[in-house]
Formats: C-alpha cells, structure tokens, sequence
C-alpha cells in the first residue's frame, strides 16, 4: 500500500479542521493509507469526525509509526483500508514537516499534503526556513522547487517565491526562469485537464512590463530574450494578465514573485478550488492554497475544499 502524509500546521489554526473535514469527506481509498501528523491535544471533536470513517491506529512517538509502516511492507501484510495512521505527537508542527518530507524523500511515504504552518512558528525553531518549500529543499537537497498552484479557472507558477520584494530583481536570472518554465511545462503533463495546446505566459516584473524600458530595464535585458528564445507568450503587462478574458487564453502564468501571482489566483479561487503543488521534487506534495486563520480556529467554520482537492491531487500523483 502507499501511504500518504498529512501534516495538519499550527496548532491553533485551522489544519486539523480542514482535514478531519476532508478527510471524512474522501473517506478509505483502495490501496492508499493515510498517516495523519497532528498534536497530542487535538480537539476530539475533529478525531471523532475522523473516526466515522476510519481506523485510527495511534502512536505517539514518530519513529514508532514509521516502524509500523515498514513492518507491514516488509511482511507485504494487507492492512485494513480502514486503517488511517494517527501520529499524536508531543513535537512542533515545523518538525512533522521536516520528518514526513524526510520520509518521502527516503520512499517510506509516497507523498506529502500539508496543512498551513506560520512563518513565525519555524522561525521560533531557530531555522533559517522561511517556509514549508525552503524546509523541502534542505531535506532533499533539490536546488529549484517551484510553487504552483492549480485552480479551476487558470495556473500560476512562481519564479521566485518566499523571496523579499528588494531582491526580487537580482533573484530572477537565466538558470531561475529556465527551471520554472520546466516547471510549468510539467505541470502540464501531470494535469491531463490542461489543454496542452495553449501557451505559457510569462508577467513582467515592472508596471505595464516596463513600457518598453521606460519603467524598468528587467523586461528588455532579461524578460523578453527570455520568452522569445524559448517561444512562450510575454512578457505580458502583470495590471491585465489575469482579466477574466485571458483565463482560456493560457495553459498557466509564470509570476516573478509571491504576490503577483497570488494575490489574483487566491481572489479568484478563494478557498473552493486551489491547490498548491511543489514541483521538483521526487515525490508528490500538495498543499492548501490559504494560511492559518486564526481568527476562525476552533468555531468549526473552515472550509474544507482547498484540503480536499489537495488530498484527491495529491493521490492522482502518486499513481502517476
């Protein structure tokens, strides 16, 4: 069987709500297992939510879980489909991150769907991570992992993304672009709903993608060889790129930096539909597409679909 993580973020965020709430909803899957990584003091209304559809078999200790996990390989015993891994765990969100995406990278799991973790709580840790992509990347080692995100009316890929907007421009260079146009081309291939006939647009980094120099030099140095030389559409003026009459124009965007593109993609797809997925990696990780609100933890009002969609992504990779 594979067996899917769930890392369910800040403990006073709305993480495990989202996927308890998913997770009831998607329910057993043939030939999957689901390992859920959550606090020791969950609310027991979300695990009972859980329980309607599962088997819950709880360790406290991560090594002991993963012991079981190889155990059952090992003897090629056919667990109950039932069964979902529950971790209550005594450690900090950012290392269940740290140890599922160390799994993954080592085949024990086979992907990884995370739940929203604050920035500020890995920075309490003392890492220098800013994020779930930069803890990704010193745990496998892989150089570029591009952000993407995956919504029901257009695409974004980022070419740079928990980056200072000051550094952006020295951030942008030849071999950054040409890994995330690999990127979003991958993202075509994994996700059959694209239409691989449309192109890939690239925005421009300045206003009006830089009037022709007249608002910035980075379009006419870097951007438009760019684009010409690996024959994508741009780059295109990033006030009007997302205006609803371009949505069937492109497969998906190629933003240069964090909010340019999430801004629009999070306006547009709220909570209902967008799924981020970390491309470069050797195994499967989908995440939600919205943060921690903390405002709404514990009234039970999250909405779930973003977690959904992430989990049903992220298990459609995994048989890829």
């Amino acid at each position: 069987m594979k067996t899917l993580a769930l890392t369910t973020g800040d403990t006073d965020g709305i993480g495990l709500e989202v996927s308890a709430k998913a997770l009831n909803k998607i329910g057993p899957q043939k030939d999957h297992l689901f390992f859920l990584l959550r606090d020791q003091s969950a609310p027991k209304r979300y695990l009972s939510l859980i329980d309607k559809k599962f088997e819950r078999v709880t360790f406290s200790r991560y090594q002991d879980a993963k012991d079981f996990i190889l155990a059952s390989r090992k003897k090629k015993t056919s667990l109950s489909k039932k069964i979902l891994i529950d971790l209550a765990s005594t450690e900090p969100p950012p290392i269940w991150v740290e140890q599922a995406a160390r799994s993954c990278h080592e085949k024990i799991l086979s992907g990884l769907v995370t739940a929203p973790l604050s920035k500020e709580l890995i920075a309490s840790l003392g890492w220098k991570d800013r994020g779930h992509t930069e803890i990704l990347k010193r745990i496998t080692g892989v150089p570029f992992i591009h952000q993407s995100f995956v919504g029901r009316h257009f695409n974004v890929v980022l070419a740079t993304a928990h980056c200072p907007l000051g550094e952006v421009s020295q951030s942008l260079t030849q071999p950054v672009l040409k890994s995330t146009l690999t990127a979003a081309r991958k993202l075509q291939e994994v996700l059959p709903r694209l239409q691989k006939s449309k192109p890939i647009a690239l925005l421009g980094l300045n206003p009006h993608a830089g009037e022709n120099g007249i608002l910035g030099k980075e379009e006419l140095n870097l951007l438009v060889p760019f684009c010409k030389s690996n024959k994508i559409i741009g780059p295109l003026s990033p006030d009007a790129a997302f205006l609803k009459k371009n949505w069937s124009l492109f497969s998906t965007y190629i933003a240069c930096y964090h909010d340019q593109g999430l801004i629009p993609f999070k306006m547009i797809h709220g909570q209902n539909s967008g799924v981020q997925v970390s491309i470069g990696l050797s195994f499967p990780r989908t995440s939600v597409d919205h943060g921690t609100a903390k405002d709404i933890f514990g009234k039970n009002i999250a909405n779930a679909n973003s977690m959904l969609e992430s989990i049903k992504l992220a298990l459609r990779l995994i048989k890829k």
